[in-house]
């Protein structure tokens, strides 16, 4: 978030945004970023929730997927006083999901693009709040990984961190589409800018960047292009002109480009006590008056949208918001919480909007569970019942717990006779037994059906049982990935098996051959440039041609480099490396004459593994 948002922290859900999300009724849309969007929900109990869905492109993927199922299950071991504690979360449906507690308060990137930098004493407060939640979070064997000024909220009583862990999932998951970034490099560090190794120092950094950002109201290596910013932090020093003197001593520490150099979060809570001259204490009073009005502005919260009235043909389900006032003739009575059940004899998922009807009074139904849970419902990892919610053990006996008949919730009644359902499925059957007796019957024109079947297998297709051969199928093409301006600076390269692509500084063995599938190479002292690969092969398709596998797979032109002067904007280049990775490169320019780096901008599309690797 680089500016002030123009409109209030509830925005309405739109007409692609789904109603329910796991069992909750969403009420409004809290942001969007990288990896998902972030809704508003409640817990059967009322408490607020914020629900963050994981963008499709992600889940796609089945590696992101095994890790962000680690990483949520490391992140539901987070209890901390400065954090958001993960609440609920499917890693399994068609797009994982997380709830976690909603933080009344403004991000901090919010609070400074619209209010400017923070005094002091909220400086110390915010720095000693964020060192003690990375505490607790480097104590569940987690780095953070994208602390931001985004993911630090501010609640009235001191900050909150959010995202803890969840950047890791996204290290090297494929990124489809366009615009999916996750990480912002004006806040990393020099190890995850240089690909090295991510420590709990590397969070160090970045909470030295926090730091320096809630006081200055800027980020202390500055804006611009990522490829810029991200050489400055590497290679320059911080710009802390501005930062008050009580805390340059501690910023310049956490900022050190070694991460030995860094101290330890005990040592950083220990300066700022020191350097505040009152007690540090968090209280109501920890954020300037103009920033804590914006916490008043999201206490007033939205609720659910009403559910409509139910159709007359619809088919109860089994589970059911209902947030508004009960009015006459209405279905369901209200709760508190906006939560009701009424479950059917043939759903288990949750209701349409609109869906339910009056169920007849009876046991209770044994699937419940909101759809995509392979576990009790909303919460259920905490480890306690929730209002309203039956034991899964009590549900199976028909017991009835007291209690249970509470506002809000309606049993339900005994299956009704589904006799048209078993007729029906009888003639189905029966149907299915003739076709199968009638394929296995013998076939009066043996000789024929031998020709037959012959011919099939000399046009591809599989033949039957007699000859035992079995055609062989040609495995389908791998589906692309898109990325675009990627900034390739002089001298490095990039691998097409990494997810993302990031451009890797070459070392050891000259530049000028690279060690990546594709380099952008520069020599300063003659002027010469190019681009090529050390790991494979290029072609510049000509103007006529147009970049896809399948052009790429036929084309016979190769070479291993290519002058950056026989390339211009829209040009496109086929890399096919020896590990059977292909991919398109789109040159789309380079760094102008007074850009103090020098760079070329690229569109990527990869096809990875879609031939056999060669042999080295």
């Amino acid at each position: 978030m680089s500016s002030a948002p123009s409109t209030g922290p509830f925005q309405p859900l739109k007409a692609d945004d789904p109603t329910v999300v796991g069992g909750y009724r969403l009420a409004a849309v809290l942001g969007a970023g990288g990896m998902g969007k972030v809704y508003l929900s409640y817990t059967p109990g009322g408490r607020p929730l914020a629900i963050k869905v994981i963008r499709a492109e992600f889940s796609e993927d089945p590696q992101f997927r095994r890790r962000f199922q680690q990483e949520v299950r490391s992140a539901q071991r987070v209890q901390g006083l400065y954090t958001a504690p993960v609440i609920d979360s499917d890693t399994e449906g068609p797009q994982p999901w997380l709830a976690t507690a909603y933080v009344p308060g403004p991000s901090l990137a919010h609070a400074v693009a619209r209010h400017g930098g923070l005094p002091l004493r909220s400086v110390l407060l915010l720095t000693v709040g964020v060192a003690e939640a990375l505490g607790v979070i480097h104590g569940a064997g987690i780095v953070h990984r994208d602390l931001k000024p985004a993911n630090v909220l501010l609640a009235d009583d001191g900050p909150r961190v959010i995202d803890f862990g969840i950047a890791r999932a996204a290290d090297t998951t494929a990124l489809t589409g366009t615009g999916v970034s996750v990480g912002t490099p004006a806040f990393m560090s020099p190890e995850q800018a240089a690909v090295g190794t991510v420590t709990p120092a590397t969070d160090v950094f970045a909470l030295g960047q926090i730091a320096a950002y809630a006081a200055i109201g800027a980020p202390a290596f500055g804006d611009g292009p990522s490829h810029a910013v991200l050489y400055r932090i590497v290679h320059e020093a911080p710009d802390l002109r501005r930062l008050p003197d009580e805390l340059r001593p501690l910023v310049t520490r956490c900022l050190s480009r070694d991460p030995a150099d860094r101290p330890a979060l005990a040592d950083i809570i220990r300066m700022c006590h020191e350097i505040s001259p009152e007690p540090l204490r968090q209280g109501e009073d920890w954020l300037p008056r103009a920033v804590a009005g914006s916490i008043t502005e999201r206490l007033r919260m939205p609720a659910p949208a009403p559910t409509p009235p139910p159709r007359p043909d619809a088919t109860p389900t089994a589970t059911q918001f209902s947030p508004g006032p009960q009015t006459p003739g209405s279905p369901h009575p209200y709760t508190p919480t906006g939560y009701a059940v009424a479950a059917a004899p043939t759903q288990t998922g949750p209701a349409a909007p609109g869906a339910p009807g009056p169920v007849p009074s009876g046991h209770w139904q044994q699937n419940t569970r909101p759809q995509g849970h392979s576990a009790p419902p909303p919460h259920h990892q905490s480890g306690f019942q929730q209002p309203g919610f039956p034991p899964s053990g009590f549900q199976q006996s028909g017991f009835q717990q007291p209690g249970w008949g509470q506002p809000g919730f309606q049993p339900v009644g005994p299956r009704p006779k589904r006799t048209g359902l078993i007729v029906g499925a009888s003639v189905f059957a029966a149907l299915i037994v003739l076709g199968l007796i009638g394929k296995f019957a013998p076939d009066e024109s043996d000789k024929s059906g031998k020709d037959d079947r012959a011919t099939s297998s000399a046009n591809g297709v599989s033949g039957g049982s007699g000859s035992g051969d079995k055609a062989r199928e040609k495995p389908a093409d791998p589906r692309p990935v898109s990325y675009e301006g990627i900034d390739v600076t002089a001298n490095y390269a990039l691998k097409l098996a990494d997810n993302p692509p990031r451009p890797q500084e070459d070392d050891g063995s000259g530049v000028s051959y690279g060690k990546g599938d594709f380099y952008f190479y520069w020599d300063s002292l003659f002027g010469d440039e190019r681009v090529g690969s050390a790991n494979g092969k290029l072609v510049v398709l000509k103007n006529s041609q147009k970049g896809s596998l399948k052009v790429c797979r036929e084309e016979t032109r190769f070479t291993e480099k290519i002058e950056l002067d026989q390339l211009t904007s829209g040009s496109q280049i086929c890399v096919l490396s020896k590990a059977g990775h292909i991919a398109v490169v789109t040159y789309r320019g380079k760094a102008g004459p007074d850009d103090p780096s020098r760079y070329i901008t690229i569109d990527l599309t990869v096809w990875r593994n879609a031939e056999e690797a060669q042999q080295s």
